[in-house]
């Protein structure tokens, strides 16, 4: 949902050719067809302009080599768009180069990475070693700008945000029902201040990202790229940390049995702690908003 409409989708449709679009846009609306974004490198998470995967042009083909490190659900995708440095880009300068490769590719291996959380997609390790593409696989243009990167990031964000709320609503919803039939002492256990206000607490919270997170979507989709950034960023931080708040409460509404699988709560805490850290970290967020929104020098 957040990957292959919003992120590959938007590139596609913003920079693709009219074949690529022809072949994907459809398919990635209506779920037929899956593309994963490959990015994530062991030395370059935060700090894109460290990547390393290369691009090389050979007669009419491109030869990718490097590796990819946190690549979601690339056992149920078609394709990975691929994010590499054209092999003659300056040290230091990101020129990015977006290639689609296909999930059987020669040359493309993927190794499932170990987790400990309870998650819809797989974590997958990827090696290109010397895959080869026609030259129809790039996205865009070789060298391209950081905009072209970048174009399907404020989407990202927003469903992001939006997958988040929802997992805050569905916790919230759980403990008011819990919290309006357990009975103690032959009063509902909703009744009591030490568990209703932090329950109100988090209904506001999670009501404020949902604005924030629409106030992002209009904005980007009326074309105010900076605007959308901004709000999108902003979305995101506030939709997780809101959801993690909701979460954490309704287990704590529930006592004991919000560990049991019975009521399913405990196993969600993975999936909702996801969003302090990925797609970007709190703090690479926190960082956004004090350069860009409060105009203070960067530390990096």
């Amino acid at each position: 949902m957040v990957v292959s409409p919003a992120i590959c989708g938007t590139i596609i449709g913003k920079y693709g050719t009219a074949d690529q679009k022809q072949e994907w846009l459809t398919p990635l609306a209506d779920g037929s067809k899956i593309m994963v974004f490959g990015i994530t490198e062991p030395d370059a998470g935060s700090n894109s302009h460290q990547i390393t995967t290369t691009a090389r042009r050979d007669g009419d083909q491109w030869v990718l080599k490097g590796n990819k490190i946190y690549i979601s659900g690339v056992d149920q995708a078609d394709a990975v768009l691929i994010v590499a440095r054209t092999e003659d880009s300056k040290t230091g300068k990101l020129k990015p180069a977006l290639f689609i490769v296909p999930t059987d590719a020669p040359g493309l291996q993927k190794t499932q990475m170990e987790m400990d959380i309870v998650e819809p997609d797989h974590q997958f390790v990827l090696f290109l070693d010397d895959v080869r593409l026609p030259a129809e696989a790039l996205v865009g243009e070789a060298d391209a700008a950081l905009m072209q990167l970048f174009a399907g990031l404020n989407p990202e964000r927003i469903l992001g945000a939006a997958m988040a709320i929802g997992m805050g609503r569905y916790a919230l919803d759980a403990a008011v029902k819990y919290a309006k039939e357990r009975t103690v002492w032959k009063t509902p256990i909703g009744a009591h201040q030490g568990l209703s206000h932090p329950l109100a607490q988090c209904k506001i919270e999670l009501e404020l990202a949902k604005l924030m997170m629409q106030k992002a979507a209009v904005l980007y989709d009326s074309g105010d790229d900076f605007g959308a950034a901004e709000a999108a960023n902003m979305a995101k931080y506030a939709a997780a940390e809101a959801s993690i708040k909701a979460l954490d409460q309704a287990i704590q509404t529930h006592g004991g049995a919000g560990l049991s699988s019975e009521y399913g709560l405990a196993a969600m805490l993975g999936a909702a702690r996801i969003a302090r850290v990925a797609p970007v970290s709190r703090e690479m967020i926190l960082n956004f908003v004090s350069q860009h929104s409060l105009g203070l020098p960067r530390s990096y």
